[in-house]
């Protein structure tokens, strides 16, 4: 693949016209990262860009000592002959589409991003391009996700249910990004408190010192040994389940929030009681959506399987081709 802009290499995904990085997996001299998630934001680069909004998050993530300058949205800066601009993505706090110009050619970068409005961060913006590289992540038309306020709807009756059995709600999701979310979306609906996992408090703190309202939080100390939480909703990563932090719960209802329980079946595999459709991905429609309005005469697709998503683009059209990383990912935000 010979891109001035846009080349795969051992490292991650390469401009060479620049001369810099995007989501870099291996050590660069220049960085630029789209967003705070581990699989993304790598510490050990000499040098970040990334989005002013998502600063704190950042630093927190790469290390106090890291070279980092933050740009607002859509504020140019320069990469040798390559004009670039950082463009919201929807994805968690802070996250990013990179836009690349250069010798009148536009490529956009959109990391990973959503469509669904979710009151912890910007919402995605369209950014017209000649090349749009999009993730994949839920590449398949089954994945639509259903309205935001019927999930909530069918979490706070999981959480009352708990509670005239007295028993603990013990709510599995992902520390940044889709932990405040559902925080953030429950503070529309209610002021009771939620217990966190101690993997959450800093990252929820970051929310909180950027603005977002959330429901009142209290932490999961070593102190609350011997308290059985009957009724009350904790929220914890999915690294907590089945571990020994669990058997202070006792016998806890345990859900799932994820894309992933957008398929029957997963929920029973993964061994929760409950499972809750919440995603930071796209979902078809939103990729779908995202492709048309970035008016790109050329379609890269990457992280996830793509072929199906890849094959649906060029039925309608469009010069879509799988665009593969060197190296494969973890996926910190999970879906």
């Amino acid at each position: 693949m010979s891109d001035p802009l846009l080349q795969p290499r051992p490292e991650g995904l390469y401009v060479p016209a620049g001369d810099f990085f995007i989501d870099p997996m291996l050590p660069a001299a220049r960085a630029v990262v789209t967003h705070a998630h581990g699989d993304h934001a790598r510490s050990g680069s000499g040098h970040y860009d990334v989005a002013a909004a998502g600063l704190g998050l950042m630093q927190e993530r790469l290390g106090a000592g890291s070279t980092i300058d933050a740009h607002a949205y859509g504020e140019t800066f320069r990469m040798g002959p390559v004009t670039v601009s950082l463009h919201s993505a929807g994805h968690v706090l802070g996250s990013a589409q990179v836009r690349m110009e250069y010798e009148g050619r536009v490529v956009v970068v959109s990391g990973d991003y959503k469509r669904d409005p979710d009151p912890t961060c910007m919402p995605f913006e369209p950014v017209p391009c000649d090349v749009f590289v999009t993730e994949s992540t839920f590449g398949l038309p089954v994945y639509r996700w259903p309205p935001m306020d019927a999930v909530i709807g069918e979490l706070l009756a999981w959480w009352d249910d708990c509670a005239r059995r007295g028993v603990p709600a013990v709510l599995f999701c992902y520390a940044l990004g889709k932990a405040q979310r559902i925080l953030a979306e429950l503070a529309a609906r209610t002021d009771r408190t939620v217990h966190l996992h101690g993997a959450m408090l800093r990252l929820v703190e970051q929310y909180r010192e950027a603005g977002v309202r959330m429901v009142p939080t209290e932490p999961v100390s070593e102190s609350a040994r011997g308290r059985d939480f009957a009724g009350e909703l904790i929220m914890a990563p999915p690294s907590a389940a089945g571990s020994p932090w669990m058997k202070r719960f006792g016998k806890a209802s345990t859900g799932f929030a994820s894309g992933w329980m957008q398929i029957r079946g997963s929920r029973r595999r993964r061994g929760y009681d409950r499972g809750f459709v919440v995603s930071d991905h796209a979902d078809w429609p939103g990729l779908l959506q995202s492709v048309e309005q970035s008016g790109a005469q050329r379609i890269y697709v990457t992280h996830g399987d793509g072929e199906t998503l890849i094959r649906h683009l060029r039925d309608l059209g469009h010069d879509a081709q799988p665009l593969r990383l060197l190296r494969e990912r973890d996926s910190e935000s999970g879906g």
